[in-house]
């Protein structure tokens, strides 16, 4: 059983997300504007908001950015959109996963599954250590040299799996089965991801440290030498 805010202003697909939630025993609150979701998540933890995008005061990407400002709570994004080159920005912008309407009840709480059991399972009870990086995996810290590294959740769940394997190269397959919990996938959202773990690592792809890229086999993360 899961806390669950949907963020819906249609009041047919509303209630019939409220109904359905609710006969699959999760508790379930719900608005119908941006500012109202800011206002409920500020006051109440939720393990998971349902996200529309067409909302009538601000648009749902925009209230996904100012979600992230307040809370890490888990976003997947429900929208009758279906532009690809949205799905990836949106994805990249902190939301934990995307369902184009209409899907099914059955989908939809496959996807509530995956998204809530990435959020409450920790590798291990322990720092990793790669080098000046150190990775606190349950309080979800992460540290370079000293100073603290502001990931997003799914930076620190990409670079935490891979620091959990230094020198392992990893297959992209592997992440996103193992990081994003897909079977497949868009290698363009793995390569963002990358390239923003990159910066904050004070590299690039060009000049790694940390994350080398092995074209056509995977990724690994090592010390520097």
């Amino acid at each position: 059983m899961a806390s669950v805010l949907v963020v819906e202003d249609d009041q047919f697909v509303r209630s019939a997300l409220i109904r359905h939630l609710t006969e699959a025993a999760h508790t379930v609150r719900s608005v119908g504007t941006a500012l109202e979701a800011l206002r409920e998540v500020a006051q109440v933890g939720f393990d998971v908001v349902i996200l529309d995008l067409g909302l009538p005061d601000l648009d749902g990407a925009e209230a996904l950015k100012m979600l992230r400002g307040i809370a890490d709570v888990p976003v997947i994004i429900a929208t009758a959109r279906d532009d690809e080159s949205e799905i990836v920005r949106l994805l990249n912008a902190g939301a934990d996963d995307y369902l184009i309407k209409p899907f099914s009840v059955e989908h939809l709480s496959a996807r509530m599954t995956a998204v809530l059991r990435r959020s409450r399972t920790h590798e291990a009870d322990r720092v990793l250590r790669v080098g000046g990086l150190q990775i606190d995996v349950l309080r979800r810290q992460a540290v370079l040299d000293g100073a603290p590294l502001e990931l997003t959740r799914r930076e620190f769940d990409l670079l935490s799996f891979l620091a959990a394997r230094p020198g392992v190269v990893v297959a992209r397959r592997e992440l996103l089965s193992e990081v994003w919990q897909q079977s497949y996938g868009d290698d363009q959202t793995i390569d963002v991801h990358l390239s923003w773990l990159r910066r904050k690592l004070g590299e690039t792809a060009a000049r790694p440290r940390y994350l080398h890229t092995l074209r056509g086999v995977g990724v690994k993360l090592e010390p520097p030498r």
